[in-house]
């Protein structure tokens, strides 16, 4: 037996289900980006306020790549399974705000066609950094992106989230209906003014009068998600039918700990989110800022070390005093760069970190961390370490974090093994090492003009000498007995 609407009166009563009727469900949030984080976070703060109060909120969640989603939910009604884990034990909850799913490279008409409908209005997205198509270091739109290039010149069958949005509001515009509202939840700075200058700048790309339109009717609140959600794997999988007494083929599995901050600028109304534990505010700066530099920033940093330690989880990783350590003394380092929000506890959120990295129930993978990290540097390391510059503080834990990614790209691990390097710069980081072989010197000063990641910071020798350095100490020693050593 599989999960479906018809089964729900079959799960046991420990598990949560849908407490409203998921057949009476109307949809008004087209999602592009249906992946595992939010299945188990966007989703679930969705189904808490439908919960609370019942409305035209379901999702249309929308694959921008590849089926899998869809052909693994669709049999179940798009119903899924989230398994909240710890060290305390499990729980499941059975969500069914995700009305659709759909397949945007299938027919890219119908879902701009859906885009399009009064009954949308928002459109979110979590594709991650690299779906942006924009220069990491720069914030602007790559204008020579292989996927911009092909939806200027075909904009009724877009590629990228990007395109699909530009389009769907420039019809939206035509046909006199008024513009959703653009929500990114993926982990950017100022993610709704970025969001909203790629949009603009592909706009005025196609036409001057609609780019002058979409910045003065669209609304882009900037936000910021934090729950830890890892790849799910068989095991979740055999333990969640265990938990339900029937087949989930896609559940998501969660830590407990989950964080929403939004600012409130929605043009077509919004879900009860704020009921729910959302929080709402003026300035998510502050907000964002915290969770790239300490959170993200550190969970980069570790994985990279932790991968080339030989370490598969980050629970495994932070479990070794010196990589523990590391993590402490980064987040030291980066917090004086955070404007804190009044009244907010900042060692304390520091010290949850530590305690959510160490979760021991969640097999975060440090690979999958790992993934993308051309994309991610620059907000997640490279801004603390200007800000740390502009004071004249040092950047040493930072420049391990760098020199980490720069051992880790290069393809090759510790032991001599290959490492599947996921990241869209993979093939460039190939090629400079292919020129430089492994000495730090020329591989450090290869990578860091790299100038879609660092910018001008690569050319800075406050930066580029201590990023080099501990290089050189990744290749004589490894990152274990690196991090051994450092003071």
């Amino acid at each position: 037996m599989r999960l479906h609407p018809d089964n729900l009166s079959r799960l046991p009563p420990r598990v949560t289900r849908p407490g409203y009727d998921p057949a009476k469900l109307l949809t008004g949030i087209v999602h592009l980006g249906l992946g595992a984080f939010h299945r188990a976070h966007q989703a679930v703060y969705t189904e808490d306020a439908l919960e609370r109060e019942f409305g035209p909120w379901g999702i249309v969640g929308v694959s921008l790549r590849n089926p899998d989603t869809r052909d693994a939910l669709q049999p179940q009604g798009s119903l899924y399974t989230v398994a909240t884990r710890d060290g305390g034990g499990d729980s499941l909850r059975v969500v069914g705000a995700v009305k659709v799913c759909m397949v945007a490279p299938e027919d890219p008409p119908v879902l701009l066609a859906t885009m399009c409908s009064p009954d949308i209005r928002i459109v979110s997205l979590t594709i991650t950094e690299k779906g942006y198509c924009h220069d990491p270091a720069t914030g602007r739109l790559n204008l020579k992106h292989p996927d911009i290039l092909h939806d200027l010149a075909d904009p009724g069958r877009p590629k990228s989230a990007i395109g699909f949005i530009v389009e769907a509001l420039a019809r939206r515009r035509k046909a006199g209906v008024a513009p959703f509202t653009v929500l990114s939840c993926d982990n950017l700075p100022h993610n709704g003014a970025l969001t909203a200058g790629l949009v603009a700048a592909m706009a005025h790309a196609r036409d001057a009068e609609l780019g002058a339109w979409v910045e003065a009717e669209v609304a882009f609140p900037s936000t910021m998600v934090d729950r830890i959600v890892p790849a799910t794997t068989d095991d979740d999988r055999a333990l969640v039918e265990a938990g339900l007494g029937m087949a989930d083929a896609w559940p998501v599995v969660a830590e407990p700990f989950k964080q929403w901050v939004i600012e409130d600028r929605f043009t077509l109304g919004r879900p009860a989110w704020d009921a729910v534990g959302a929080e709402f505010v003026a300035d998510v700066a502050p907000y964002e800022m915290m969770k790239l530099r300490l959170l993200n920033g550190s969970h980069s940093s570790l994985a990279y070390l932790g991968y080339l330690g030989g370490f598969e989880t980050i629970a495994e990783t932070v479990a070794q005093p010196d990589y523990a350590r590391h993590a402490r003394a980064l987040m030291a380092a980066a917090a004086p760069t955070v404007p804190v929000p009044p009244g907010y506890d900042l060692a304390g959120y520091q010290a949850q970190l530590m305690q959510r990295f160490a979760n021991p129930a969640l097999k975060h993978r440090t690979w999958q961390i790992a993934m993308d990290g051309s994309q991610k540097l620059p907000q997640r390391l490279l801004g603390t370490a200007r800000d740390l510059l502009a004071k004249g503080a040092p950047v040493d834990r930072i420049a391990l974090g760098v020199a980490a990614w720069m051992r880790y790209v290069t393809g090759v691990d510790e032991r001599g093994q290959p490492i599947s390097v996921s990241d869209p710069m993979a093939e460039r980081l190939a090629g400079l090492f292919a020129q430089t072989g492994p000495d730090p010197a020329r591989l450090g000063a290869a990578y860091l003009g790299v100038s879609e990641v660092f910018g001008d910071l690569g050319a800075d020798p406050r930066f580029a000498v201590p990023v080099i350095d501990a290089l050189a100490r990744l290749y004589a020693k490894g990152a274990r007995a690196t991090l051994a050593e450092m003071p």
